[in-house]
């Protein structure tokens, strides 16, 4: 069993990485004090994972959606779910199904090792028949036709579809009505097999359990599985979006929009460097204490939920800016302007520090939250990182480095732009 403690020093903070013999990776951060604890088991198998790899090195395409619903099987058994079994302990427990990961947890303020141990358990005991599937297949056709209605997720979904040509991105992680009626039970445990070996997983627990709290558990419920961590078939994509405007209407009172600006990308997978500068380069120009967000605001272009981020995963990668306006096509002309100028002369010392600062306040106050921290840690081991990497790297960039960076993305010709607008509205 292979054993290494990461710190940060100038933070105070560390956490061990243990190679279990079953082939698992863990990590845990122990925090001194702290009742609760939040303990996280993921695989990397996400929307994304529309393409399974065979024996012999190829792909073979799944139904868009198969990871969101093994996520909602496997919480099912012969006797009690994995749902009733917590209630019993106390413990909250939920799961989730991004672009890149499948992840099931629980946070708990005792009985921890009970409840680890039912997280370890029912997540390596699939149970899955032809009838349990059928109607599982209602309940999430329910669930993607309810989303069809949300403003917020239509604005995003059809931002991804302006942008993207082939990337199974553009596709809703629940998949739709008509891919989800192609899954069946042995489709689900060749997935399961592919995507759950251990040597694909990790077990990250925050808060006041301790390594030797998750090792006692582990050691008696981890059985040893062969495999390896999966591979990601890289989907080439344009550079140019696939269309540059996107609109749909529903019943909301305000319209909506997300301007996006899709990244060239050489390499499937962006630097932890590349990541931090592109943040600090938003936070800079779009940020609550940048000239384009007061310009926006005072003009009644936005109100105070407009935002940006850097939205990225294996093989895609785009800046947004999003938020609600009576004129989203006005706002998005400003915010391309503004874009545009700043791109001329580069981002200034000022701004650049203002931003680098709030970003690196940002990731400390993170490690008082020990839901947040569960979650990063997964990413950070999915991406190849240590969860201190941003850290310091947020300590050492320079400005040089953002302007640099900036000049790689936000470029005018790469752009599309999604809109809702009010049901029944005219013009």
């Amino acid at each position: 069993m292979h054993d290494t403690l990461y710190a940060d020093a100038l933070l105070g903070e560390s956490f061990r990485e243990i190679r279990h013999p079953s082939g698992l990776t863990i990590r845990v951060l122990h925090k001194e004090g702290y009742k609760s604890s939040f303990a996280l088991f993921a695989t990397k198998y996400g929307s994304i994972d529309t393409r399974i790899e065979q024996s012999d090195g190829s792909f073979a395409v799944i139904p868009e959606g198969t990871a969101h619903f093994l996520e909602h099987k496997l919480f099912e058994s012969e006797d009690l779910d994995a749902f009733e079994r917590f209630a019993k302990t106390g413990a909250s427990a939920n799961a989730f199904t991004s672009f890149d990961m499948t992840a099931y947890l629980f946070s708990a303020a005792s009985n921890f090792k009970e409840n680890l141990e039912i997280l370890l358990d029912f997540v390596q005991s699939p149970y899955f028949t032809e009838e349990t599937v059928r109607k599982e297949q209602g309940i999430i056709g329910q669930e993607i036709r309810m989303y069809r209605d949300s403003a917020d997720w239509e604005v995003e979904f059809n931002l991804l579809r302006a942008l993207y040509h082939h990337h199974p991105v553009r596709i809703d992680i629940a998949g739709t009505e008509q891919t989800i009626a192609q899954i069946s039970a042995d489709l689900l445990y060749g997935c399961y097999r592919n995507f759950y070996n251990l040597h694909n997983m990790v077990l990250c627990v925050a808060g006041g359990a301790t390594a030797e709290d998750v090792l006692e558990v582990a050691d008696r419920m981890l059985r040893p599985t062969e495999g390896k961590m999966a591979q990601r078939e890289y989907v080439p994509e344009p550079c140019e979006p696939k269309q540059t405007y996107i609109e749909e209407r529903l019943p909301v009172s305000t319209p909506s929009f997300a301007l996006g600006y899709k990244e060239r990308i050489p390499s499937p997978e962006r630097s932890a460097k590349e990541i931090l500068c592109t943040e600090i380069a938003l936070e800079a120009i779009a940020g609550r204490a940048s000239a384009l967000y007061t310009h926006l605001l005072e003009e009644n272009l936005i109100n105070t939920g407009f935002g940006s981020q850097y939205f990225y995963g294996f093989g895609y990668a785009d800046c947004e800016f999003t938020g609600e306006s009576a004129d989203p096509l006005r706002a998005a002309e400003e915010i391309r302007s503004a874009i545009a100028a700043i791109r001329k002369t580069g981002i200034d010392a000022q701004s650049f520090e203002q931003a680098r600062r709030k970003l690196y306040g940002r990731m400390i106050m993170r490690f008082n939250d020990v839901d947040d921290l569960a979650v990063e840690m997964a990413q950070t081991f999915f991406a190849g990182n240590s969860l201190f990497d941003a850290l310091e790297l947020c300590r050492t960039v320079t400005l040089g480095d953002v302007n640099a960076r900036l000049g790689e993305i936000l470029e005018e010709d790469s752009t599309a732009l999604s809109v809702i607008l009010p049901a029944g509205a005219e013009g």
